[in-house]
């Protein structure tokens, strides 16, 4: 039991602290490039591990009580889906406005030749 724990505790913090290296921004990875902190996590499970921990990231308590996650998803620089992107749904809004301008003249030239063929149906029957 003893010699599973000594195993699997070191591997437990190198695959946590591996994950955590991969997913902070590279701004926030401190010292050394975050490829170099992979290497040195995976090399030296745990020293790299507990080294990363200490030293490796720039840890800041996110302002408001927000969690560092909510952090991150109000301050990305890509956006993830097309719904989370104000461009595209600005340029949505504007597709819709044309469409319905569009839709909006068909519908008259419609009306427009409706009365038309009622004009000369009537004319025809008058002629009659």
């Amino acid at each position: 039991m003893l010699r599973a724990l000594m195993i699997i505790l070191p591997l437990a913090l190198a695959i946590y602290a591996c994950i955590d290296c991969v997913t902070t921004p590279d701004d926030e990875a401190k010292y050394l490039p975050k490829v170099v902190w992979v290497f040195l996590i995976l090399l030296f499970p745990v020293a790299g591990s507990i080294v990363w921990f200490a030293v490796g990231k720039t840890r800041k308590s996110p302002a408001g009580g927000r969690t560092p996650s909510e952090w991150h998803r109000n301050h990305r620089t890509e956006w993830v889906a097309p719904d989370d992107n104000p461009d595209f749904l600005k340029s949505l809004r504007d597709e819709n406005k044309k469409d319905e301008s569009l839709l909006k003249d068909w519908e008259a030239d419609l009306r427009r030749r409706e009365e038309e063929l009622k004009k000369r149906e009537q004319d025809g029957d008058k002629d009659q």
